[in-house]
């Protein structure tokens, strides 16, 4: 579940405990947690509502000025809404916010140990080998170090690859801590540039040749 920044920031300060969806069926479930543009946010209901019956109190506890303008953001198939799942009606979220994103605290932690250099290492090294289209985890990072703040786009034309298969690996970079996102591109985060600094890896095309 996908929620605007500015609403997002709305779930942490308490102003927002609402959302409302048009789904063939429900998304998320309660207790489920997603992370936000401003943390963790949780879910405490999911119910089904008549959109008719949505109140102004339910609309700006949802972010809206009132339930006119509410209903009129409901697309009549919300993007969540799955072909064939059946007919989409409108669900009332219960929204909390649970916590600072601990990828946040991850990405500022540089002091790192040789364990956790290791550690690093064979996370990247995991990824390496699952990979279709070979390793890309060290060269990624090193994209992103020497281009920072650049489109997604540019970077993976860059190394010949698409964008949105490139930018789910810069994710599961991010979700180690390495990278963090802007609204336009990528950089290192202090874990990231420490883990550079530190390891032994490099990154494929600068290996040295065989008898060198």
């Amino acid at each position: 579940m996908r929620l605007p920044p500015k609403v997002a920031q709305g779930v942490a300060d308490g102003s927002v405990t609402l959302a409302f969806r048009r789904w063939a069926r429900p998304d998320v479930r309660v207790g489920s947690e997603f992370r936000s543009s401003a943390g963790v946010v949780r879910v405490t209901s999911v119910d089904v509502v008549d959109e008719h019956a949505i109140t102004p109190d339910d609309a700006r506890a949802a972010g809206f000025p009132d339930a006119d303008a509410l209903r009129r953001r409901l697309r009549p198939v919300d993007e969540a809404a799955r072909p064939g799942a059946g007919e989409p009606v409108v669900y009332r979220v219960g929204l909390t916010w649970a916590g600072e994103d601990p990828r946040i605290a991850l990405r500022e932690s540089a002091d790192l140990t040789a364990d956790d250099v290791a550690d690093i290492d064979r996370r990247l090294e995991r990824l390496d080998r699952a990979s279709s289209h070979g390793p890309w985890t060290m060269q990624t990072l090193d994209l992103v170090r020497r281009r920072p703040h650049t489109r997604a786009p540019d970077l993976a034309a860059e190394v010949g690859r698409e964008r949105d298969p490139f930018k789910i690996d810069v994710r599961k970079l991010k979700g180690l801590g390495l990278t963090q996102s802007f609204d336009v591109g990528y950089d290192l985060s202090p874990r990231g540039r420490a883990y550079l600094a530190a390891t032994t890896r490099v990154v494929p095309d600068q290996e040295a040749e065989p008898g060198t």
